[in-house]
């Protein structure tokens, strides 16, 4: 079956396509026009993507001649550590159908959201929000902030880590750079060689992983304080690094109760959320 479009609540456009589910929201008087512009760059992405499979599971190779896949090996390649681009199809999938949407006047506030990874747009006085995944908080972007992306990675749900992060949520300059930015932050959130750590070669899960025979983590064990601290604070490097190096605005790194934070996040409280 092909790509599928359907309206959903709140005026919101839900587009579908194979393992692709994307909620488009648009705000302004070219809203109609934007939608559309979105629905026509989401019908051919999967098969752009599908065609050149082989080379974005491979951290090596020749250029693609996709942009979506482009994009994705030239925003892996800016990172140091192993990353195949993967890593970035989320983002790279919500970036493009978002710049399409933007392709035309009167979008005074969009956003793409790729299974949670999110590209958004705003004008003025506009401010986004989203839930924060692992601190039952919300983020609140106003125009004013840099960061047009954010992901979420973590060992849990469909995501396949090297790290035990209950999750990691970055702020980007884009999304795809927040999706690679993601991953590799929640891989080095670990505790190498903890007994409380299970981990499986990747392709045993999935015999098409980009991982290979790569371990990722398939259970956490109840952890101290103490090595919830150490974990986090090997995320914290690496995060810090990525801001130092201009790759990220900022990030949120959760494992058990705790949360830390690097750069400027504008993080709501849940207390704050319903006062």
């Amino acid at each position: 079956m092909g790509a599928q479009a359907a309206w959903i609540s709140g005026g919101r456009l839900h587009l579908h396509h194979g393992p692709i589910d994307m909620i488009v929201g648009v705000e302004g008087p070219g809203a109609a026009a934007g939608f559309a512009r979105a629905i026509r760059r989401f019908d051919t992405l999967l098969e752009e993507l599908a065609a050149e499979l082989p080379r974005l599971r491979s951290a090596n190779g020749a250029l693609p001649r996709g942009d979506v896949a482009r994009d994705m090996v030239h925003t892996a390649g800016r990172f140091p550590e192993f990353s195949t681009p993967m890593a970035a199809v989320a983002g790279a999938g919500a970036d493009a159908v978002l710049a399409a949407l933007m392709d035309g006047p009167g979008v005074c506030k969009a956003y793409v959201n790729n299974g949670g990874d999110i590209a958004f747009h705003l004008r003025e006085s506009a401010v986004f929000r989203a839930a924060m995944a692992g601190t039952g908080g919300q983020i609140e972007l106003p125009s004013t902030c840099p960061a047009r992306g954010i992901a979420t990675s973590g060992w849990r749900g469909r995501s396949q880590s090297l790290g035990i992060s209950d999750s990691v949520t970055v702020l980007a300059e884009k999304a795809a750079l927040a999706d690679v930015a993601a991953t590799l932050i929640a891989n080095a959130v670990d505790l190498p060689g903890a007994a409380e750590i299970t981990r499986t070669p990747a392709r045993d899960l999935y015999p098409d992983s980009d991982l290979g025979a790569r371990l990722v983590t398939t259970h956490v064990a109840p952890l101290t304080a103490v090595q919830i601290s150490t974990a986090l604070t090997a995320g914290m490097i690496r995060a810090e690094s990525y801001r130092a190096a201009g790759l990220i605005h900022s990030a949120a790194l959760t494992l058990g109760p705790q949360t830390r934070i690097a750069g400027l996040l504008p993080l709501t409280q849940p207390e704050a959320i319903h006062a």
